[in-house]
């Protein structure tokens, strides 16, 4: 299964409040804000939801195609996601601008403030799906994540006129899309993927009620942080599957695209949504154990016990086809 990802590439610059951003917060006065909180470090990591993802399945064992814009300040990373199986070839430079970037404080409860500035991410809307196509012999699925807006509606609507089906993963661009921006991201993909929040706000932003977005999309994966994932569809009950337990977590940012490379790469494996999410879920943890989106590594063998340990042998027994290295 080929799979292709388009949307942000990004450097991450990674902050920790050692306090509570609640504690700082005069409820009567939450319309005029002027923070400053005081960080007790700075990580600068490489990011981005597409190339997290890109690289979580890197790591599984398969060769996603990465598809978005960066500045000449990329050379690096683009080596380095080669080095873990990314193909980065449709990666449009920028002769004007510098690639994106996130700056992100988190607090000791783990909740987060962060900025986006989109850089060359701006030029993502000039790259078109089927030269890429062509180039790899075919895409099996095209995952819209966020990006610049008009790239992600110029790629859904690329997507369904060549026929190649697509997910949907808006995230945190929900913010800035209308209701018919919204809508045609979402009507016919085979996967939504949202978490909690974002599950209320897409209903909000294309006045669907749940039942009439099911109608319009094949799956819809949300998740829950700690308390795991959801898992829906038409004309069926939804489907539970608990998280796996951290007894190390570190930070959250890019839990949720660790989530969706576990989830992909075993669909792409012929597994079922269920397991799918469990191995989501199991890699979604791993990262949280490390600072910064792309700096976890894959245990075979300790990934197979967690899950294990979580979902039971006869599961990760199941799940074991889905990763790289010896049966």
């Amino acid at each position: 299964m080929r799979i292709a990802l388009s949307g942000s590439i990004a450097t991450d610059h990674l902050m920790v409040f050692p306090g509570r951003f609640s504690d700082q917060l005069v409820a009567d006065r939450l319309d005029h804000v002027s923070l400053s909180f005081l960080a007790d470090s700075l990580d600068i990591r490489r990011g981005g939801v597409a190339a997290n993802i890109a690289y979580g399945l890197g790591l599984l064992g398969l060769a996603p195609v990465l598809i978005g814009a960066v500045g000449p300040d990329f050379a690096e990373y683009a080596v380095r996601l080669k080095e873990h199986g990314v193909d980065t070839d449709a990666v449009h430079v920028s002769a004007d601008h510098h690639t994106a970037r996130f700056v992100c404080t988190t607090d000791a409860d783990h909740n987060q403030i962060a900025t986006f500035y989109a850089g060359a991410m701006a030029e993502a809307r000039n790259i078109a799906l089927e030269p890429i196509a062509q180039r790899v012999g075919g895409l099996d699925l095209v995952l819209v994540s966020p990006n610049d807006p008009q790239a992600m509606l110029n790629h859904t609507s690329e997507a369904r006129r060549l026929g190649i089906p697509f997910a949907a993963d808006p995230s945190q661009q929900l913010a800035r899309l209308d209701r018919d921006q919204v809508r045609t991201l979402v009507d016919g993909a085979r996967w939504l993927f949202t978490n909690a929040y974002e599950s209320a706000l897409l209903q909000e932003r294309t006045g669907w009620t749940e039942a009439q977005v099911l109608d319009r999309t094949g799956l819809w994966v949300s998740t829950l942080g700690e308390s795991g994932s959801h898992i829906r569809r038409t004309g069926a009950a939804t489907l539970h599957v608990p998280a796996v337990p951290s007894p190390a977590a570190v930070d959250p940012t890019g839990v949720g695209d660790a989530f969706r490379a576990g989830f992909l790469a075993a669909t792409a494996r012929g597994l079922d949504p269920e397991q799918a999410a469990r191995l989501g879920s199991a890699l979604a943890t791993t990262a949280l154990e490390c600072v910064g989106t792309q700096e976890y590594g894959l245990d075979r063998g300790a990934l197979l016990s967690r899950l294990a340990a979580t979902y039971g042998p006869a599961a990760a027994q199941g799940i074991e086809t889905a990763l790289p290295g010896p049966r």
